[in-house]
């Protein structure tokens, strides 16, 4: 194997960055060893003893430290490409006008889980409601333009399957992708929300002028996922039992079973409910939002969406320019074109 030494004294290559600092090392334990050979120094073999001992150096020293500068470079360059990254996500919408900056707000991972999401649930809600109030004349209705009710079951298991497989893509995202462990965080309830809440009633009423400051989800977004969250588990749990009666049989007594069945047909009624009233209200029927947002759709909020309905967000993401690194200053729209 060539020396470090050799290496570095071929044609062509570049002088390490540190052989000065090996250089001095190398002389100070020469003068080291040279004390301590005492009588036993031959100063004919000075030149000799010298070379030994810087070949040891560079072969030892140099080695290690090609090693460190390498994970030290591997590192640097992992940092310095996410501040990029930030940098010009930044310098991107400080460029364009206000009503044309947007940034990503929910990612294809998100938008897919909630595209299959609110496709089954519309299926279980037209194929599960005539089940449930089959006393009525539209419930019969609905089952004849569905081709039957042995139609209607099989499109009520492929609107559970569905179902089931977003849990399962979900459990993943949030166990092995970095946004969805961060998301599952946020989601988490805080006092924070309470006082949100409270303070949100406050404002409504006329008595204070101050809104609540939401980060990246609100209570209001906090209580609909946490709400599907447990729907999922009560209705997937429940349907499973209803849809393998025997197995489940072998396993728990009948009143159990029928109990299982009660839950499952006011569960979904409550889910019903609680998507109509509540998520299409907030998500759609708002005034600020009528007739609706595109939202799960492409993924993007406006800068003007996030400023005022998550400004801790905003906050967070968008650095003060006081927070800015040196020269990273609000660069022009046409230096930002470049």
């Amino acid at each position: 194997m060539t020396e470090p030494a050799e290496r570095d004294s071929q044609p062509g290559k570049e002088p390490k960055p540190y052989q000065e600092a090996l250089d001095l090392i190398a002389e100070e334990l020469y003068q080291q060893l040279r004390r301590d050979l005492d009588d036993a120094y031959d100063p004919d073999l000075d030149d000799y003893i010298r070379e030994q001992v810087k070949k040891r150096v560079e072969r030892d020293l140099g080695t290690e430290m090609d090693l460190r500068l390498k994970r030290a470079r591997r590192r640097l360059r992992a940092e310095v490409e996410r501040g990029l990254k930030k940098e010009r996500k930044r310098r991107k919408m400080a460029a364009a006008p206000e009503r044309g900056r947007s940034l990503v707000r929910f990612n294809r991972h998100f938008r897919a889980q909630h595209l299959a999401l609110f496709t089954s649930v519309i299926i279980l809600i037209i194929t599960g409601l005539p089940m449930k109030f089959s006393h009525l004349g539209i419930s019969g209705f609905v089952v004849n333009l569905l081709g039957g009710i042995e139609n209607d079951r099989i499109l009520h298991r492929t609107g559970a399957t569905i179902l089931i497989g977003v849990a399962l893509y979900h459990l993943g995202y949030t166990l092995f992708h970095p946004q969805g462990r961060s998301d599952f965080f946020l989601l988490l309830p805080r006092l924070k929300d309470a006082w949100d809440a409270l303070l949100n009633v406050l404002y409504f009423l006329g008595i204070t002028r101050e809104r609540p400051r939401f980060d990246r989800f609100s209570y209001m977004e906090k209580f609909d996922y946490w709400a599907v969250y447990w729907g999922c588990v009560i209705m997937i749990g429940s349907g499973l039992i209803l849809w393998f009666p025997n197995t489940a049989l072998q396993w728990i007594p009948k009143f159990a079973v029928d109990t299982v069945k009660e839950a499952h047909s006011d569960e979904a009624l409550l889910a019903t409910l609680a998507l109509v009233i509540w998520h299409f209200y907030n998500v759609h029927f708002n005034p600020d939002r009528f007739p609706g947002t595109l939202l799960w759709w492409h993924g993007r909020i406006s800068e003007k969406e996030i400023k005022e309905e998550h400004p801790l967000e905003y906050e967070r993401i968008i650095p003060e320019p006081s927070e800015l690194l040196p020269g990273s200053a609000d660069p022009s729209p046409q230096a930002d074109a470049e």
